[in-house]
């Protein structure tokens, strides 16, 4: 069954969660109207999203990306890190909607400037909490769009970092 150009078992992205699964498509009856939903699954959330398929919804999912946008994100990941003089309560909210937009290359930048070294300093908690979601989601899109192993995905990510 194919609905809003999604098919069944495609992986997809909805930015707040981050990568999915299509498992299907249903009809619900919510107070007497009839909605088709699309069913996404987050296996490694356990967590299973309900979609209605409208035109504001749907426009929030996406396919994964090109492997060219994802190449583009990794290099990104090694190029120098771009931390701007700001209080971190700002700079956290501007990371944290770098990460809800789904954009690879935003989560990149993100993970490239908040990553530390083993000669910098340790992060606060909020730091290495934001730097961990943004570094599992892009492992998440990258392991997906590479068809590896998601183990595999963030060895490769690491050794990029590590490079850099």
């Amino acid at each position: 069954m194919k609905e809003a150009a999604f098919e069944e078992g495609e992986y997809v992205v909805y930015p707040i969660h981050g990568v999915g699964v299509v498992k299907g498509f249903e009809s619900q009856n919510i107070a007497g109207t009839e909605f088709k939903v699309m069913v996404i699954s987050f296996d490694k959330d356990k967590m299973i999203v309900k979609l209605p398929l409208n035109k504001s919804t749907i426009s929030k999912v996406r396919k994964l990306c090109s492997k060219k946008e994802m190449q583009e994100a990794i290099e990104c990941l090694s190029s120098p890190t771009r931390v701007k003089k700001m209080m971190w309560s700002r700079r956290a909210q501007e990371y944290e909607t770098k990460i809800n937009s789904g954009i690879p290359m935003s989560i990149a930048q993100v993970v490239r400037d908040l990553h530390r070294t083993a000669n910098q300093p340790e992060h606060s908690y909020s730091e290495r909490q934001i730097y961990q979601e943004a570094l599992d989601r892009l492992i998440k899109e990258y392991a997906a769009v590479a068809e590896i192993g998601e183990k595999e995905a963030k060895e490769y990510l690491e050794k990029v970092l590590t490079a850099a």
